[in-house]
């Protein structure tokens, strides 16, 4: 074979360092990524949420009457006792109709009342004959001189009386029961005299409803009496969240206004979901979570606005990767791993899943980098080139 001449070899180089220039420079650029690492270290699968403090032991004090309510000097965050004098309700005076009728009323009730032991004394007088006849009966029984039929009759016609006067005697306390509660509308002694409505319960006034003299309707809220020391936490969460809440879960609650978490955990999950509207406009089906306080918290008070995150799952060493490196694939789930410059495609398992971090139960290693917010370009082997943060 005959050697090349110089031209040819020169010719030859420039061919090949051009085609490498073209390569060089139409080659796709790698591109830029974020890197996270997977480390080992705790894990918590939490659930944030919005939640308001409400007294644990709550009264509604109503008004028992319709009438004027005298107005209260009560004010809220005054103690009171079991007993104490929360307000005053006049009831209102009868017009001339209305004091006719309760006076005609008021009669027809003392007639019946009347009637009542009218019929208790002949009932009583029976009673008496019939018992004596009974004795008689019982001596001639035994002589012999009346049939048992007869003496039958006689017993039993002395219980059947006696009967009657048990049921005449509350005829008669029913019937007095009946005239004084309608005496009581034309007594005036009782006119002008007030209702007293008195607290329940020991601790302070929440809320005063009512706080200047007028008319109200018998069941008309008043007042609101509680112990603001007895403070629980109610979280709404989506139905589907509470699912996975679980009574003495700790709760943190943060966003309350002052220094510091306050701990706390899961009492009770109520049954029974209710309909909100989110701020989109969304109805959504929620449940109230209750929570109690470790130690109570003077500074809070009933209706304030917390900040609670309950916790669901945790542990104290796993492996752990960004949930920002993950995709969904069709074997679950998956992400890129750098490997000598370039993103390297994975499948792998998961178990519990954070906020920020998620477990990975197989198919990566400790200390290992990851893609974090893989772009939808990004495909397996493609050149990454990481961004300095």
């Amino acid at each position: 074979m005959k050697p090349l001449s110089r031209t040819q070899i020169i010719t030859v180089a420039g061919l090949l360092f051009g085609a490498l220039l073209l390569f060089l420079l139409l080659r796709p650029a790698p591109i830029p990524v974020d890197a996270g690492r997977v480390s080992r270290g705790p894990l918590q699968v939490l659930l944030e949420a919005e939640g308001v403090t409400r007294v644990v032991e709550r009264y509604t004090v109503s008004s028992p009457v319709s009438g004027r309510l005298l107005r209260s000097r009560l004010e809220e965050g005054d103690p009171v006792q079991p007993g104490t004098v929360l307000a005053s309700i006049l009831p209102p005076e009868l017009n001339s109709r209305e004091y006719r009728e309760a006076t005609a009323l008021a009669a027809s009730a003392h007639a019946a009342l009347g009637e009542a032991e009218a019929r208790r004394r002949q009932v009583e007088i029976n009673l008496a004959q019939a018992r004596l006849r009974a004795v008689r009966y019982d001596n001639l029984y035994r002589e012999g001189a009346v049939s048992r039929e007869s003496w039958e009759t006689a017993r039993n016609e002395a219980g059947v009386l006696d009967r009657n006067r048990q049921a005449a005697a509350s005829a008669v306390a029913s019937a007095s029961y009946q005239y004084d509660a309608a005496n009581a509308k034309v007594d005036r002694r009782l006119a002008g005299r007030p209702v007293e409505v008195a607290a329940p319960a020991a601790g302070k006034v929440l809320r005063v409803f009512e706080k200047s003299e007028r008319t109200v309707a018998a069941g008309t809220p008043l007042f609101d009496i509680g112990d603001p020391g007895s403070i629980e936490i109610v979280i709404d969460v989506l139905s589907s969240d509470a699912v996975a809440v679980r009574p003495g879960q700790k709760v943190m609650i943060e966003g309350w206004g002052g220094k510091g978490v306050l701990r706390a955990s899961v009492s009770r999950i109520e049954p029974a979901a209710f309909t909100k509207v989110s701020a989109l406009g969304i109805e959504e089906k929620r449940v109230n979570i209750v929570a109690h306080l470790e130690k109570p918290e003077p500074g809070l008070g009933d209706n304030f606005r917390v900040q609670a995150t309950i916790v669901l799952q945790e542990a104290s060493r796993v492996l752990r990767v960004p949930v920002s490196s993950l995709f969904r694939s069709r074997d679950g789930w998956g992400l890129f791993v750098i490997e000598g410059g370039r993103a390297a495609e994975r499948r792998i398992t998961t178990g519990m899943r954070g906020v920020y971090e998620a477990e990975v139960l197989g198919g990566l290693r400790d200390g290992e980098s990851v893609v974090l917010h893989p772009a939808n370009e990004l495909r397996d082997g493609m050149r990454v080139s990481v961004r300095v943060r």
